[in-house]
């Protein structure tokens, strides 16, 4: 019987060459240093496209790309569908996981000096492989069609028409049309599910190519550099003392990674869910902060912190120089020294980039960059705040209400968080400085002077005037002196 299938496999492999299209691939020889936790960041994002794959593929057989189904057929995965919500949790968070892996692994790429001669093309296929990475991740917002990807995309399309000369041609070409509608999520569909994907896997396949032709970086070593002219002897004198073959012998590491990474998504798409659905695309309710995917949370928090004037050279330009950076820095530093501990201003561009994408990050979760649109009729003015005062001052409580203050203030932590809470203004500014703030406006505040008539701002006034804590008086003037209290019996 053994004898048996061992012709049965002779017959197939005399045919498919299995045996050699094993040893040319997982088979190949690598560095035995190549065996390290450091090179598992590959694979990951390898079984990360896969499982994107998959699960997009499931997605699809629901999915309708319409301006009329496809926010119902996302309702339906998310509540009616047996596991939909969990399918498309793991869609979404394999796609930050891919993200999140694969600028890990260009970082150690770029610390470990592998982006040098001889393998220049296969760092500019890695950093075409995170373009269209992002492409992806873009494209996969926009497919849930509801509140957070339609405004999400009216801002996409707003960075894009300032594009000069041809602004006006890209949005048109983006939209398939001057507006969001039907063809432009038959647009997106297309490059979500048929262009990005067939161009990641061509890119992926030129990418494995590379690698097994020009071989795994070798573990850098402090002191040992790279000369064009004796670099490939060295290697395939390191290949010939120590190498070892990718499967089994340096595969270990990454099936542990892999292993990490799948329970890693399953358990954060059953702990956290998916994304959305936010709500009905409605052109007619403008969503103020319509907050984009994990991975672009850095861009949303630059926008906002931009002045205007910054706005167009920063959101155009910046993408434009780091790509230009990106492709050029095998040819500007393709030789020379691979190893971090000797490049210490290679280790302080990564260290100063994560630190700067994780604040930006941490500020696109946390930072109110837009009113609440809603506050001034969902949230009430807590009872404390009205006990107690005056005809004048509560008729001051409605005008800070019924004027939509509450949108940017909340009071005592219930309200918009674009400005300052108002619960203890009282305590931090004096009468004539809250009429000029009222009227003039200052910082991100609007002047309201031409908004409210002088009965409602002295009504405001007098209203802000109570918010202090009854144990501390409010703020006087400096430059009038302090009355000092009287004492009993003087």
């Amino acid at each position: 019987m053994m004898e048996k299938l061992r012709q049965i496999a002779l017959w197939f492999d005399d045919r498919l060459h299995i045996k050699k299209l094993f040893e040319s691939t997982a088979g190949h020889h690598v560095p035995k240093s190549s065996g390290s936790w450091f090179y598992v960041f590959g694979s990951g994002t390898v079984l990360c496209l896969m499982i994107q794959l998959i699960t997009g593929t499931c997605l699809a057989f629901v999915y309708v790309p319409s301006a009329d189904e496809a926010y119902s057929t996302l309702e339906y995965l998310t509540y009616v569908q047996p596991f939909g919500w969990y399918l498309r949790a793991i869609h979404y968070w394999g796609s930050n996981f891919m993200v999140g892996i694969m600028m890990i692994h260009m970082a150690q790429v770029f610390l470990f000096g592998a982006y040098k001669y001889p393998r220049e093309l296969t760092w500019i296929s890695g950093v075409l492989l995170l373009f269209t990475t992002l492409g992806l991740a873009f494209t996969g917002q926009v497919m849930r069609f509801d509140q957070d990807a339609y405004w999400g995309l009216g801002i996409g399309t707003a960075i894009m028409g300032r594009v000069p000369f041809i602004g006006g041609e890209l949005v048109t070409l983006m939209l398939d049309g001057p507006i969001i509608a039907g063809e432009t999520l038959s647009r997106f569909f297309t490059l979500h599910v048929f262009i990005l994907p067939g161009t990641v896997l061509a890119i992926v396949a030129l990418h494995l190519r590379l690698v097994l032709t020009k071989g795994i970086n070798e573990y850098p070593k402090p002191g040992v550099v790279v000369k064009k002219e004796t670099y490939q002897q060295e290697y395939d004198a390191i290949i010939k003392k120590e190498g070892v073959p990718f499967v089994p012998g340096a595969i270990s590491k990454d099936m542990f990674f892999s292993a990490f990474v799948i329970l890693a998504i399953l358990f954060c798409a059953a702990m956290f869910g998916p994304s959305g659905p936010t709500g009905v695309p409605d052109p007619t309710y403008i969503k103020t902060a319509p907050q984009p995917d994990f991975f672009f949370l850095w861009i949303y928090s630059v926008a906002a912190l931009l002045p205007p004037y910054t706005e167009t050279v920063v959101l155009l330009g910046g993408p434009l120089v780091a790509a230009i950076v990106l492709f050029a820095l095998p040819f500007i530093s393709g030789t020379g020294e691979k190893s971090a501990r000797k490049r210490p201003i290679a280790v302080l561009v990564v260290v100063v980039s994560f630190l700067t994408l994780s604040l930006l990050t941490w500020y696109g979760i946390h930072s109110p960059w837009s009113p609440r649109m809603a506050a001034w009729t969902t949230d009430p003015t807590p009872a404390e705040f009205l006990k107690g005062r005056t005809p004048l001052e509560l008729q001051g409580a409605l005008v800070l209400q019924y004027k939509q203050c509450r949108n940017c203030h909340s009071l005592d932590g219930i309200g918009g968080q674009r400005g300052p809470d108002l619960s203890r203004v009282a305590t931090k500014l004096t009468k004539d400085q809250l009429i000029r703030q009222v009227l003039q406006g200052g910082g991100n505040m609007p002047a309201y002077g031409k908004n409210l008539s002088p009965t409602e701002v002295d009504a405001l006034v007098s209203f802000l005037l109570t918010l202090h804590p009854a144990n501390e008086l409010p703020a006087r003037d400096s430059a009038t002196p302090a009355t000092p209290p009287q004492r009993a019996g003087l």
